[in-house]
């Protein structure tokens, strides 16, 4: 059984991306996994300044992984912020860390040229998230393509503190997926909330179909073979089996078919396909008390791990000096 880990950042309403990318990943990952999984609020404090707006989207995110299938009794499940070693922790693994390899974070410079305000936050992301993985012994940590450079920044951290100051940390192996390494939105860019073209996975039905009516197609007639590297299909296809995938993308080498009509489709399925997600969280948000005691105990469960690990660090650096 290997310690699974991995955090997802609540920095607005979760969507597909987060969705297809991780969320249900890692559900899936409990039931024969060792299975840590968190809110990185944290991370979210490099772009979110509004406290209601944090303390809102925190609460949510969670709510949105309960309704969606984690169990916190075969899981380990806690907000990043309640176990506040990771800050101390990140500090203890700054000391060995190059300002150069920060500075090759692709993951930054891309912010950057999106016109997110540069913050040392944001240039150390990668430190921090280093920190989440090795305080609490993440063996395999599902990731998106966009992280993947950030994991192996983590996995070089970890090698050099080992070399330094002798084996403390478990040195982490990423799972990407591939089928899901690119979740479009609906302009057709990587779906991320930074680039504000997102569909959320919980919402208003009349706002979310608008979002999936907006998705850009080309401008390919009604008698033309439509594209199947559109994101229409690529969004479509995360809802279908392999089957389907096929039977979908010979709909799409025939004509006749419209982009309006697909769009519609593609809703419908949508909307099916979280139904009952729905109904789980509405009676999740009428019991708060339930997310809040499960949030609690998982925080409790990561702290012991924490616990073990940061002393083993502060022990190999020296800072025990009253032993």
């Amino acid at each position: 059984m290997k310690r699974v880990l991995s955090g997802i950042q609540p920095s607005g309403d979760l969507h597909l991306g987060n969705y297809f990318g991780m969320m249900s990943r890692m559900i899936s990952y409990q039931e024969k996994n060792d299975l840590f999984c968190f809110i990185v609020n944290y991370h979210a404090l490099t772009t979110v300044h509004e406290k209601d707006l944090l303390e809102k989207n925190t609460f949510q995110a969670a709510i949105d992984f309960f309704a969606l299938g984690l169990n916190p009794d075969k899981s380990t499940f806690w907000v990043q912020s309640d176990v506040p070693q990771v800050c101390e922790s990140t500090w203890l693994l700054s000391n060995i860390v190059n300002v150069g390899l920060l500075g090759r974070a692709t993951s930054y410079k891309d912010k950057l040229s999106k016109g997110i305000s540069a913050n040392v936050g944001l240039y150390s992301y990668p430190l921090l998230m280093a920190s989440d993985i090795l305080l609490f012994g993440g063996e395999l940590v599902p990731v998106g393509k966009d992280q993947k450079q950030h994991l192996e920044m983590t996995r070089d951290i970890a090698l050099r503190f080992n070399q330094t100051f002798g084996e403390t940390f478990v040195v982490p192996e990423p799972d990407i997926d591939s089928s899901f390494e690119l979740v479009p939105g609906v302009d057709g860019q990587k779906m991320s909330k930074s680039y504000n073209n997102t569909i959320p996975i919980f919402g208003d039905e009349k706002f979310i179909k608008k979002r999936f009516m907006s998705i850009v197609t080309d401008s390919a007639e009604i008698d033309e073979p439509k594209d199947i590297n559109s994101p229409i299909f690529q969004l479509y296809s995360l809802f279908l089996n392999k089957n389907e995938k096929k039977e979908l993308e010979a709909r799409f080498q025939q004509p006749g078919l419209r982009y309006g009509d697909l769009k519609n489709e593609l809703f419908e399925c949508y909307w099916e396909h979280f139904r009952s997600f729905r109904d789980e969280r509405q009676r999740l948000m009428d019991n708060k008390d339930y997310v809040l005691n499960s949030l609690r105990k998982g925080a409790q469960k990561a702290s012991e791990v924490a616990d073990q690990f940061l002393a083993n660090a502060r022990s190999a650096m020296g800072l025990n000096y009253r032993n």
